[in-house]
């Protein structure tokens, strides 16, 4: 069993050695582990940091010659994985790769081929901004009202799949409303989403955050548009 670690990179120049550090150091009982490091046209000295990082074995860097966005640099690292189970991390440290057992644990045991890490199941977490939680809930909300499902917490940053149903989804997206077609089409496609707690510790936007309110429209739509079609 092998897991990938797609690691979608933009202006993180204060934790990309940190976060791959981390994921490096998860000792997953028997699971391999690859990273896939995807820098989408970083410009604060980031890319310069992954290219003088010494060569691995288990970690290859992808580079996008100028910015795409988060569901780009996904698909990117989605064609270069070869593991039977895929894993997203942010490379911003506000999810604990420390986690990777409880999140991987559903699929390995066979109950699940989809899990989510949850900010709201009541793992240790700092306070997230009040307008980015009425959103989240919002668009959960939605989520659930669209596709029958009982979603906590569907825009996480934390998304595990068995490779065969990631593969099997034709992606588009490429800015932050890759968490919502995902999702939807997940969804439609008959896939039930195991959850599981996790920890988080978000960032302020003066600590670099990215996610604006204009995704969370974008997010609504992206919800609406992949219910009536793939």
């Amino acid at each position: 069993m092998k897991l990938s670690v797609i690691i979608p990179v933009y202006n993180e120049q204060a934790t990309i050695t940190e976060i791959i550090k981390r994921v490096r150091a998860q000792n997953l009982n028997g699971v391999e582990k690859e990273l896939i490091v995807v820098d989408d046209g970083s410009t604060d000295g980031t890319r310069e940091m992954l290219n003088q990082l010494p060569p691995q074995v288990d970690t290859r860097i992808l580079l996008h010659e100028f910015n795409q966005g988060k569901g780009a640099a996904v698909r990117t690292g989605l064609t270069q994985a070869i593991g039977d189970l895929i894993l997203i991390q942010d490379a911003d440290l506000e999810y604990d790769p420390r986690d990777y057992p409880q999140l991987l644990q559903p699929i390995l045991e066979g109950r699940a081929k989809v899990v989510y890490g949850s900010r709201f199941l009541g793992g240790p977490r700092k306070a997230m901004l009040f307008w980015h939680m009425v959103g989240n809930k919002v668009l959960t909300l939605i989520t659930n009202i669209l596709f029958d499902s009982i979603l906590s917490d569907m825009e996480t940053g934390y998304k595990v799949f068995s490779a065969e149903v990631i593969r099997g989804i034709p992606l588009r997206s490429r800015r932050f409303e890759f968490e919502p077609e995902v999702t939807a089409k997940v969804l439609k496609r008959g896939h039930r989403i195991f959850e599981v707690p996790i920890t988080y510790t978000g960032r302020e936007y003066t600590e670099g955050k990215k996610i604006s309110p204009r995704d969370g429209f974008l997010a609504l739509w992206t919800l609406i548009l992949y219910r009536f079609i793939d």
